[in-house]
């Protein structure tokens, strides 16, 4: 099933009624025949209220939802899809305040129901980055002279300084290709930090441009390595730069000031989660993007209770 629209009104009409919601979902999840999600079993009955395995030794019953985003949430579809649309579109983001006046729904839904397309929009493959990596990091969150005296003076107590009140992102990119985001719990992170980082996501054959960090300066006994000097006012020297890394920093700054204009540390992961996902599919259209992500909302549920916890 492929359906082609351009913007949020032919989303709506498209996905009138709850059955043709059920029916794209069922589609983009098992294609002509359903997989119990309890089993991994292909092949079902259809019944009343959704489908029973057909394996005799499962016999379970299930509904499409389960085992995705979807799974016991009491939002029609119609409005997941809508909000899908958005989020996915947007090339900055759409924030829960917008998205509550967009859709008529509370900010707390619009909240949350946001947060789980997110946690839905990890699209890391398998394989590892290729070719040319630029790897850089940078810092989110607020100024200190922007906050108030009381936290400045808490933030002094325990001995912090700028880094201290922002969140470290470290981030790999392949030129050309993908880009993958990784939260520091060190805002001081050294080399012995990020090289599993790197290896972990990076070819062993792969070229390595960075700035001139210290964090940086022993990469060259592991991979393939060129740096610039950011400090002497080198930015370019050939094909070696940074330049890609810090576009995709500077969109989802943008996001962040410009449509969030906060973002808690608990939650930053799953906001560059979102970042990462449009920027990876950058060249397709909106609504393949839309459809793309259906095909990564299996086995990403996340409730309300561990969205607010504090573990």
């Amino acid at each position: 099933m492929t359906s082609q629209f351009t913007s949020l009104l032919q989303v709506l009409d498209f996905f009138k009624e709850e059955t043709t919601c059920i029916s794209y979902l069922a589609h983009s999840r098992w294609g002509n025949e359903p997989s119990c999600p309890h089993c991994g079993n292909v092949g079902a009955y259809v019944t009343n209220r959704g489908y029973k395995c057909k394996a005799k030794e499962c016999h379970k019953k299930f509904t499409v939802t389960m085992g995705t985003i979807f799974e016991n949430t009491k939002i029609s579809l119609r409005i997941w899809f809508a909000a899908m649309y958005l989020c996915t579109a947007h090339r900055k983001g759409i924030s829960s305040l917008q998205l509550s006046r967009d859709l008529n729904i509370t900010q707390k839904t619009a909240w949350f129901l946001l947060h789980r397309i997110r946690e839905m929009l990890n699209d890391w493959g398998d394989d590892k980055l290729s070719g040319v990596i630029e790897v850089d990091e940078t810092y989110v969150g607020g100024s200190l002279k922007n906050k108030s005296n009381k936290k400045r003076r808490a933030i002094r107590h325990a001995n912090e300084q700028w880094g201290g009140v922002k969140t470290a992102i470290f981030a790999l990119v392949e030129r050309e290709g993908q880009v993958r985001t990784v939260m520091l719990a060190n805002k001081k992170a050294k080399l012995i930090d990020v090289l599993p980082i790197i290896e972990a996501n990076v070819d062993k054959d792969a070229q390595i441009y960075t700035d001139s960090s210290s964090m940086y300066g022993s990469l060259k006994n592991t991979y393939k390595h060129e740096q610039v000097n950011h400090v002497q006012h080198e930015y370019v020297r050939g094909s070696v730069h940074t330049n890609t890394i810090e576009g995709f920093f500077s969109l989802l700054k943008r996001g962040v000031i410009g449509i969030y204009h906060y973002v808690s540390p608990k939650h930053l992961h799953r906001y560059c989660r979102e970042f990462e996902y449009r920027y990876n599919n950058r060249k397709m259209l909106d609504v393949d993007r839309f459809e793309a992500a259906f095909k990564i909302a299996n086995n990403k549920r996340l409730t309300y209770h561990a969205l607010i916890s504090n573990k």
